[in-house]
């Protein structure tokens, strides 16, 4: 397997491994988990998980042939997921059938981070030009949930990135700063909500994003110090730890368990967009001890991901890891080793 060293820090990196990931995708769609490396049919797919997959096989400058041909599968499978009001279906049973409605929930905004991504920056003319058709049917459309909002408006910035006078993606990112809101007074918990629960640093990197793009230096403030935050109160002993899958109410007693791997994929982003939009080496530094949590610098010191599968593992407990590789954690990894092999 070939690796690379992460700069400034020796560690040597695994490839990143997409071997499991085509293990969990048919030709309908990616299955949502495993028992170990092994595909549960029986729990089908959700387009949680493919919009996820489009944002990394998307992000891979030089794809292989199979990872071209999981770019299709999952882009496909979001335009089936899509319906004529700008909406999404979630999950599809391994017999392709629905068994939900339309909705704008979380997985809204996942599908338009995947294929916002795809629009920018997908490996083939005709994958861009058909991710940005199906990107299109939905960018009017708004949730009002502050997640859902983050991952559309990271959507988004990939399009605005590449064409500054999209408009459209423009007023998405102004409409989920105001539905994300902003870092509270108090200087100990600087966060919009009284509970941290999944996922958190997309909505920090949304502001930073937003308030990059549109040009308003106090969002773009308030985004950076809800990561700050973020990256200070998941970092035990110099490696990271990070909020468990029950969340953190404020003023209760944090759990260090079970730690989820999306977690530390939506940190390693999160610091990505800042180091970028800032050039602040601290957020390099965030990068590298996301990296390092999967290789097991981590609070039990175990690795996160079986290289014999490329898998990545379903969680971190006081036992060890989860060994049921589901595609969530599979994602992450590959998510958070594509920084590093970026920045090698």
């Amino acid at each position: 397997m070939a690796t690379s060293t992460t700069p400034g820090t020796g560690v040597v990196l695994p490839a990143v491994p997409f071997t499991h990931l085509t293990r969990l995708t048919d030709d309908t769609g990616l299955f949502e988990h495993a028992r170990h490396a092994i595909a549960r049919r029986e729990h089908g797919y959700c387009t949680d998980d493919a919009a996820r997959g489009l944002v990394v096989t998307s992000r891979e400058g030089a794809p292989s042939t199979e990872v071209l041909r999981l770019t299709e599968r999952y882009l496909a499978f979001l335009t089936h997921a899509q319906d004529a009001g700008g909406g999404f279906r979630n999950r599809l049973g391994f017999d392709r059938n629905w068994t939900d409605r339309p909705g704008f929930g979380d997985w809204w905004g996942r599908a338009l981070w995947g294929l916002g991504t795809a629009a920018a920056r997908g490996p083939a003319p005709w994958i861009r030009r058909d991710a940005r058709h199906a990107f299109d049917r939905s960018v009017s459309c708004r949730s009002g949930s502050p997640r859902a909002m983050a991952f559309a408006a990271l959507g988004a910035a990939e399009l605005l990135r590449a064409d500054p006078g999209d408009g459209p993606a423009a007023s998405l990112l102004a409409d989920a700063i105001t539905t994300i809101g902003g870092p509270g007074p108090d200087p100990c918990w600087p966060w919009p909500d009284e509970r941290l629960t999944y996922a958190n640093a997309a909505l920090a990197e949304a502001l930073i994003v937003a308030g990059d793009l549109l040009g308003d230096p106090p969002i773009r403030a308030a985004g950076l110090l809800m990561l700050t935050w973020l990256l200070d109160i998941q970092t035990s002993g110099g490696h990271l730890s990070v909020v468990p899958a029950t969340g953190w109410q404020r003023d209760t007693p944090r759990l260090r368990h079970d730690q989820q791997p999306i977690e530390v994929a939506a940190l390693a982003d999160a610091c990505v967009t800042a180091a970028r939009i800032t050039g602040d080496q601290r957020w390099h530094t965030g990068v590298n001890r996301c990296i390092a949590w999967f290789l097991g610098d981590n609070d039990i010191g175990r690795t996160m991901w079986d290289p014999a599968t490329g898998g990545g593992y379903d969680g971190l407990t006081p036992y060890g890891p989860n060994l049921n590789q589901g595609a969530e954690s599979t994602l992450a990894l590959i998510s958070t080793l594509q920084h590093g092999a970026a920045a090698s």
